[in-house]
C-alpha cells in the first residue's frame, strides 16, 4: 500500500479523499492550515472523524509556508500527492485577492518545487470548471481553450495548470490536473448553493437566486469525485508520443487535464424543487441579477476521463441531494 500526501484533508473534498485511501489500506498524511473561510468546526469535526484511523497523519501547515513544506516532504516518503488545498471561492476573490495568490500560486509553486526535489511519483491536483470563464461552447472539452476566466479564482487555476505542465516539461515530474464540476454531498461546504438553500429553507429565510433562475450547473456528487480521483492518482500520466502537436490535454510531458463532472447539466430552478421535496418545505426566492465572476452554464465532457481511467459519475441529483439532506438534518440536529 501507498503513502500519500492529501492536502486540505480538513476540506470537504479532501476529508472524502482521505477517508476511502484509509479504507482501501492505504497510509495518508493530512496537510490543513484550519483557516477561518468558513467556519473551522466543520473542518475539526472531519479531522477528528479522520484522526481515529491508525494509519492517519495530520500536519497543521499552510502551503505558503515553504520552509515548513520542505520538512513535511523531508520528514516522509510520500509516493504521490494529492493536492486539493486551495483558497475556493469566486465570490471571496473579489474582496481577498490576496488569500488566492499566497495559497493558489505561492502554495502551488511550494507544492511542485517538494514534488520536484523529493522526486514524488506522481502529482494530482484539484483544478476547476471555473477555468472555462467566458467559454459558450457546452459542454465543456478538455482541448477547449481556456484563456478568458471571469474571476481571479479561475484565473489562478488556470495558472496551476501552466504551472504543472512547465515542471512535467523540465523536470519529469508527472501532473495531473482535474477540473471538478459543483461537488456536493455529505460534510459539504457552508458556502455552496446546496448548503446555503438547505440552511434557508430550513430556517424559513429567503434564498437568493442569480440571474433570476436562468443558470444551470453539472452538479457531481461527492463520491463520484473521489472515485475518479483515486483512479486518476492510480493511473501516471504517459507522454504524448514524440513531435506531436500539443494541445490543451496532453503534450510531450507527463501532463494530463481531466474533466469530472456528472455529464448531466441541471437547471438551478429544478436542483431548488428537488431540495424543496427531501426538505418537504418551499422556498420562498429572491431573484436577483448575475453575480460578477459567475458564469450561466457547466456541463462538463467527460470521454477522456471514460476512455482513460474507465470511470464516469452517475449519481443523480435527486439521490446525491436526499444523501445532503439527511447529512445535514444529522450534523444540525434539525
Amino acid at each position: 500500500m501507498a503513502t500519500i500526501l492529501v492536502t486540505g484533508t480538513a476540506g470537504f473534498i479532501g476529508y472524502h479523499t482521505a477517508t476511502k485511501l484509509l479504507n482501501r489500506g492505504d497510509t495518508v498524511v493530512g496537510l490543513d492550515n484550519l483557516n477561518s473561510y468558513y467556519q473551522p468546526q466543520l473542518k475539526l469535526d472531519r479531522l477528528a472523524m479522520l484522526q481515529q484511523h491508525p494509519r492517519f497523519t495530520f500536519a497543521k501547515l499552510g502551503l505558503e509556508d515553504g520552509d515548513g513544506m520542505k520538512r513535511l516532504f523531508s520528514e516522509h516518503r510520500f509516493d504521490s500527492v494529492i493536492h486539493l488545498a486551495a483558497q475556493a471561492g469566486v465570490r471571496y476573490s473579489l474582496t481577498n485577492p490576496q488569500a488566492y495568490v499566497d495559497s493558489n500560486l505561492v502554495g502551488f509553486t511550494n507544492i511542485l518545487e517538494c514534488c520536484r526535489h523529493q522526486k514524488i511519483g506522481h502529482l494530482v491536483y484539484a483544478s476547476s470548471s471555473s477555468v472555462y470563464g467566458a467559454n459558450r461552447k457546452i459542454p465543456f472539452h478538455v482541448d477547449d481553450r481556456v484563456d478568458h476566466p471571469v474571476s481571479l479564482y479561475a484565473a489562478t487555476k488556470k495558472a496551476n495548470e501552466l504551472m504543472a505542465h512547465t515542471y512535467s516539461h523540465l523536470f519529469g515530474l508527472p501532473t495531473t490536473g482535474l477540473r471538478f464540476f459543483t461537488v456536493y454531498g455529505p460534510w459539504g461546504r457552508p458556502d455552496m448553493a446546496m448548503w446555503m438553500f438547505t440552511d434557508a429553507i430550513l430556517k424559513g429565510r429567503p434564498i437568493d437566486v442569480f440571474n433570476n433562475g436562468d443558470m444551470m450547473r453539472d452538479f457531481t456528487y461527492v463520491d463520484d469525485i473521489v472515485e475518479g480521483v483515486i483512479r486518476v492518482n492510480d493511473r501516471i500520466p504517459q507522454p504524448a508520443s514524440a513531435g506531436i502537436e500539443p494541445d490543451n490535454s496532453q503534450t510531450a510531458a507527463p501532463w494530463k487535464i481531466y474533466n469530472i463532472g456528472n455529464n448531466q447539466p441541471v437547471q438551478l430552478l429544478h436542483m431548488i424543487e428537488v431540495l424543496e421535496s427531501c426538505i418537504g418545505l418551499k422556498a420562498q426566492k429572491r431573484l436577483l441579477p448575475m453575480q460578477p465572476g459567475d458564469v450561466r452554464a457547466t456541463y462538463a465532457d467527460i470521454e477522456a476521463l471514460k476512455t482513460d481511467v474507465g470511470f464516469r459519475p452517475d449519481t443523480p441529483i435527486e439521490v446525491g441531494a436526499e444523501r445532503f439532506v439527511q447529512w445535514f438534518r444529522s450534523y444540525h440536529k434539525v
